[in-house]
């Protein structure tokens, strides 16, 4: 009976060493950031984002200049009432009031029209990031896709059950936990066809957010 119970007891343990071995999961991390910056859709698709924030970002600023022009011609026309109004005497004070009245009128006109045209700017942005936003859900979810793709096809050549994103722009919010493991980022280049020594595209101009200068 005690030679059984001893078969019985390694016949378990057996079973569940085994059960371990087979519980034990591969684990792998990668960087999408590094592989973002050197997929060929990637970086196409980057480059067509730049152009399209550098237009816009010309567009504002140039909008913002002519605020300034505007801005700063109201101030001239204060300036010369001010210097009018101080020199008013009783020989011109007709003369120089019916100039007043025509500066006051052009100075509350060149006011509303200051403020119509700040407001202009800033739909002018919101709209341009929009547009932006717009055109990369447009241009990058073939490109995830495709990356999403060749990671499930390498994690399963190795047999990794599940694989981790380092990168910084996820936060790290990916990874609980790490202690060594296989970095895959590499691979996935390969796999994606891009060489190892791939230069990273460079990154598309911010839409100016400060306010035109009053």
């Amino acid at each position: 009976m005690r030679k059984l119970i001893n078969v019985f007891f390694v016949a378990a343990a057996l079973m569940l060493t085994a059960n371990i071995a087979n519980a034990q999961q591969k684990f792998g991390h990668l960087n999408t950031d590094d592989l973002y910056d050197v997929m060929p859709e990637a970086i196409a698709a980057q480059k067509t984002i730049q152009t399209m924030s550098t237009t816009k970002q010309a567009e504002i600023e140039k909008m913002i200049l002519e605020y300034q022009t505007k801005y700063k011609s109201a101030q001239d026309k204060e300036k010369i009432a001010q210097d009018k109004q101080r020199a008013m005497s009783e020989a011109n004070k007709d003369v120089i009031t019916k100039e007043l009245d025509v500066l006051a009128k052009e100075l509350q006109q060149a006011g509303q029209d200051l403020q119509d045209f700040q407001k202009r700017i800033e739909d002018a942005k919101t709209k341009a990031t929009k547009d932006i936003s717009d055109r990369q859900a447009e241009l990058f979810p073939s490109v995830s896709k495709r990356l999403s793709t060749a990671i499930a096809a390498v994690a399963k050549e190795k047999g990794i059950a599940y694989v981790f994103d380092l990168s910084v722009t996820q936060g790290f919010n990916n990874l609980l936990y790490s202690d060594g493991g296989e970095n895959l980022t590499a691979a996935v280049k390969t796999k994606l066809g891009i060489s190892l020594a791939a230069t990273p595209a460079a990154k598309a101009p911010v839409i100016p957010t400060a306010k035109p200068k009053q």
